[in-house]
C-alpha cells in the first residue's frame, strides 16, 4: 500500500462499525452429530428421541425433518404423520457431551470462549481490534472452518455478531442454518422490525399474552415503548434492561447472574407409571439436581414436586401434548439452606407423603424435581448446629460420592430408593446445561 494512504486507511478501519461479542449457535445440533456418525442419514429427515414410543416428544429435528415442520418438541407420533420418512434415532447424551467439548476447543482455536449457555450455544466477548466489522466477520469465519475441519464436516453454525451479547444471540437466529449476521450499532433499533415478538429471547408464550395487555402485539409497539412503559409492560427491572438492549447497550450480563433454580422432569416410561416407579424416578431426579447444585457451588433453601397423572378423559382438567389426559399436582417445601442428598431425600419425602393419594392419582406419567431459593456459596447462612447435626459429615460424604459418579458414571453409588429407576430416567441434555457430570 503507498505510505502516503496508510493514515487514510487505519483511519477508515477505526471507523468501521464495532462489534462487542460473537455469538455461535450449532446447527440442530443433535441431529447433525448423528448424521456426521452415519453417513446413511444424511440428507434425510432424522429425528432425536429420548425413547422410541409415539407418546414422548423430539428433543432435535434435521433440517431435512424440520422442512416437513418437524421440531424439537413435536409428538414422536405426529412427527411420523408429518413426514412419512421420518428417521428416528435415540439420543445419546454421552456422545452429545464428546462434540460439545471438541468444538468448544476448536472455537478456543481462533477465539478464547467467555461463556458456555448451553450444549449448542456459546459466546466470546471481542475485544480491541476483534471488534472492528470486517476483523470480526473474518474471526467468525475462521470458526465455522475450524469446526468443520475439526470436529464434523456436516456440522454446521449459525454465528451472530452485535454490540452485546443478547442482539449477537438475535443476529445468530436470523440466518440459519450455516448463516452469519451482523447487527451493527448503526441499524439498531430498526433493523429489528421485521422480527415477532417471540423472535426475542425472553418474551415466550405469557410473555407475549402479558405484552398484548398492554397493547404491545408486534416490534414496532415495543421499540415505541420508552424504559419505564416497558418496564410496567414486563413487570420487572428486566423490561428496562431489554429497552436497552435493543439499541446496543451492553451491561448487565445475564452470564453474571447465579440461577434460581435447579431441576429435572422425566416423562415415565409405561412399566414405571406406577406410584412406586414415579418415587423411585423423582428419587433419581433429585440425585442429579443435588449433584448440579454442588457443583454450581450453590445451597437450596427450597424444593418443588410436580406430579401429572393419567386419568380418565371426562375427569381430566386438560391434556398433556401426547395427549394424555391429565390431572397436576405440584407443591413446595421450605428448606433450611442445604446441599447434601440425603437432607434433600428428607425433603422428598415429606412432600411425596403430602401427595394425593385418591383412585385418580394412582397412574402419574411425568414427575418433575426443582430445587429452588437457591444461594451462592459466599451468601450461604451457616448453620450454628450443623456438627451436632451431622450435616457435615453428611455433605463430606454427597462430595465424595460426587467424585467416585463423576469419575466412574452416574449413578456407580446410589441410594437404594432410586434402585426401581437406575436403568430409567436417563440423563437427557438439558439445553441450558452441559452435563459434565454424566
Amino acid at each position: 500500500m503507498d505510505e502516503a494512504r496508510q493514515p487514510e486507511a487505519y483511519a477508515s478501519a477505526l471507523a468501521a462499525p464495532r462489534m462487542a461479542w460473537l455469538f455461535l449457535d450449532l446447527n440442530s445440533y443433535f441431529a447433525s452429530v448423528e448424521q456426521e456418525l452415519d453417513p446413511r442419514l444424511r440428507n434425510r429427515p432424522v429425528a432425536v428421541v429420548p425413547s422410541m414410543v409415539d407418546t414422548t416428544c423430539c428433543i432435535a429435528a434435521s433440517y431435512e425433518a424440520k422442512a416437513f415442520g418437524v421440531k424439537t418438541g413435536t409428538q414422536v407420533g405426529e412427527a411420523k404423520r408429518m413426514c412419512p420418512g421420518l428417521v428416528l434415532v435415540e439420543g445419546r447424551h454421552e456422545v452429545y457431551t464428546r462434540y460439545h467439548h471438541r468444538i468448544v476447543q476448536a472455537v478456543e482455536s481462533c477465539i478464547p470462549v467467555s461463556s458456555v449457555l448451553s450444549i449448542d450455544e456459546m459466546a466470546c466477548r471481542l475485544m480491541g481490534r476483534e471488534q472492528l466489522l470486517p476483523a470480526a466477520m473474518q474471526i467468525a469465519r475462521r470458526v465455522k472452518q475450524a469446526i468443520r475441519e475439526q470436529v464434523g464436516s456436516t456440522l454446521r453454525c449459525s454465528v451472530g455478531l452485535a454490540p452485546n451479547r443478547y442482539l449477537a444471540k438475535i443476529a445468530g437466529d436470523m440466518e440459519k442454518p450455516d448463516g452469519l449476521t451482523a447487527l451493527t450499532a448503526d441499524l439498531l433499533p430498526q433493523a429489528l422490525l421485521r422480527l415477532g415478538l417471540r423472535d426475542l429471547v425472553g418474551i415466550g408464550s405469557r410473555m407475549e399474552q402479558r405484552l398484548h395487555a398492554h397493547g404491545i402485539r408486534d416490534m414496532a409497539a415495543l421499540l415505541a415503548c420508552s424504559p419505564e412503559q416497558l418496564r410496567t409492560a414486563w413487570g420487572s427491572v428486566q423490561g428496562e434492561r431489554l429497552w436497552h438492549w435493543l439499541r446496543g447497550a451492553d451491561f448487565h450480563d445475564a452470564e453474571r447472574e447465579d440461577p434460581k433454580s435447579i431441576g429435572h422432569q422425566h416423562v415415565l416410561p409405561p412399566e414405571l407409571r406406577t406410584v412406586d416407579g414415579a418415587y423411585a424416578v423423582a428419587h433419581k431426579l433429585l440425585h442429579r439436581a443435588a449433584m448440579r447444585l454442588r457443583t454450581a457451588r450453590m445451597w437450596a433453601g427450597g424444593m418443588v414436586l410436580s406430579l401429572r397423572f393419567a386419568v380418565p378423559e371426562q375427569s381430566a382438567r386438560r391434556k398433556h401434548h401426547s395427549g394424555i389426559p391429565q390431572q397436576s399436582w405440584s407443591q413446595a417445601l421450605r428448606l433450611v439452606e442445604c446441599q447434601d442428598t440425603q437432607t434433600l431425600i428428607e425433603g422428598l419425602q415429606k412432600l411425596w407423603a403430602a401427595r394425593p393419594a385418591g383412585p385418580l392419582q394412582q397412574k402419574p406419567f411425568m414427575v418433575s424435581v426443582t430445587l429452588v431459593d437457591l444461594v451462592p456459596e459466599a451468601l450461604h447462612s451457616l448453620n450454628l448446629f450443623a456438627q451436632q447435626d451431622g450435616a457435615d459429615s453428611r455433605a463430606a460424604l454427597a462430595r465424595t460420592l460426587d467424585g467416585i459418579n463423576t469419575r466412574y458414571g452416574t449413578p456407580t453409588l446410589h441410594s437404594g430408593g432410586m434402585l426401581l429407576a437406575r436403568a430409567a430416567a436417563p440423563t437427557r441434555i438439558a439445553f441450558a446445561t452441559i452435563p459434565d457430570l454424566f
